[in-house]
């Protein structure tokens, strides 16, 4: 692997772990992020590393960065990617994402081919390490002769118990912005034999108090001239809201007037958990242009770890199964993990590592299709899972009836 250019784009939460291993493969990595002060942070301390200052949306010099390297990692939010596959394509070089395929990454499926590259994506924690074992236990079925008659997959990073202390009961592992965007999603399975769609508003689970912040238009991303300045939270509430003033009793009749509450006790204790957010008081945003990267500042401000707290990442897939001879089963795969205070946080090792690995296995040849790929068969993932259990990450498989 020395000799071997890579550039990184991004510098955010799971960004080290793929860090560290690819300098310790001895891969030349460029850390590449808009503020160079970020890039530094990130890379201090880590041989083979150099912080760049770059910004995406400048096709020229995006060229100029990915053209000095054999392949990119796009660890930037998702709607950036389809540009970076394209800066890729002009100059013929790899990518690896953890993000789910997109349609406008999709399109460029022809593009990549031609071009003699592999674009590798979904190959973070989910996606990703769920992709692997899921595809793992279904290939084992079918080729047994058996059947998958239901197929449920749960994954979720949260603060470990004890360091769930805030109103929320939430702290950011992984990028705030993706953690509010990915709320947003709608949801699309099959029931049946039939494709259900669920909005992301009704989406089953979606918190009483993230349902609030929708219903306020709080996560519009929609550009506001008034998020662009310092002004009161409570000034920028009345705004959002469009109340009649910025008094917490006004504010609070707005909120009730846009949000429906099941009952006393959970208008109180979201109004509680609103008032400890900020967004009454006095205190000055952190103006980002739109409620949702506004409200993110703050929200990354006031949720993050404390030195010594850990996060939790938990996975479970449950397969019903249908046995070639008429039997049935229940499997399941599990994966527990809490962060080390001392080192990665939990979803940054089941993020960065799995990437890393991707990384050196495009790079060595390992996985060498073209286009637009994702772990989505044995050949693809089984060097893969070899590789993640040398980490120590696996899921845990039993049947259990």
């Amino acid at each position: 692997m020395a000799g071997k250019k890579v550039l990184m784009l991004g510098a955010g939460f799971v960004t080290r772990p793929t860090l560290d291993i690819l300098s310790d493969a001895g891969i030349e990595v460029s850390v590449a992020c808009r503020t160079l002060e970020s890039a530094k942070k990130l890379a201090e301390g880590v041989k083979n590393a150099k912080p760049i200052s770059l910004d995406v949306t400048d096709d020229k010099a995006l060229d100029a960065e990915v053209s000095k390297n054999d392949l990119v990692i796009s660890l930037i939010p998702y709607t950036f990617h389809a540009a970076v596959i394209k800066s890729a394509i002009r100059n013929k070089k790899n990518v690896v994402t953890t993000s789910y395929v997109s349609p406008a990454m999709l399109e460029l499926e022809e593009e990549a081919k031609k071009a003699g590259i592999t674009v590798m994506n979904e190959i973070g924690l989910d996606p990703g390490i769920d992709h692997l074992y899921a595809i793992k236990t279904i290939e084992e079925v079918h080729k047994a002769g058996g059947k998958i008659v239901s197929f449920l997959s749960y994954c979720g990073g949260l603060p470990a118990p004890e360091a769930s202390d805030n109103p929320l009961g939430y702290k950011f592992s992984w990028s705030s912005r993706g953690v509010l965007l990915a709320l947003r999603n709608a949801a699309k399975y099959y029931k049946d034999g039939n494709v259900v769609d669920i909005p992301g508003k009704d989406l089953m689970g979606f918190p009483e108090f993230v349902r609030v912040l929708v219903d306020m238009g709080f996560l519009s991303d929609e550009a506001q001239d008034y998020l662009k300045e310092p002004i009161s939270w409570k000034e920028a509430t009345k705004k959002i809201l469009t109340a009649t003033s910025a008094s917490e009793e006004d504010l609070k009749w707005a909120i009730a007037s846009k949000a429906q509450f099941k009952d006393t006790e959970e208008k109180e204790r979201i109004m509680a958990g609103l008032r400890w957010v900020g967004i009454f008081s006095d205190e000055k945003i952190l103006p980002r242009g739109n409620p949702l990267d506004t409200l993110c500042a703050t929200l990354e401000k006031k949720m993050q770890f404390e030195k010594d707290e850990r996060d939790l990442v938990m996975l479970q897939h449950k397969f019903e199964i249908e046995n070639k001879d008429g039997s049935k089963e229940t499997r399941t795969s599990t994966l527990v993990e809490y962060g080390d205070p001392k080192g990665y946080s939990a979803m940054a090792k089941l993020v960065g590592v799995p990437c890393g690995v991707a990384v050196k296995q495009v790079l060595d040849g390992t996985i060498s299709e073209k286009g637009i790929l994702a772990p989505m068969s044995s050949k693809i993932n089984d060097p893969l899972m070899a590789e993640l259990k040398k980490y120590g990450i696996f899921l845990v498989e039993k049947t259990i009836s």
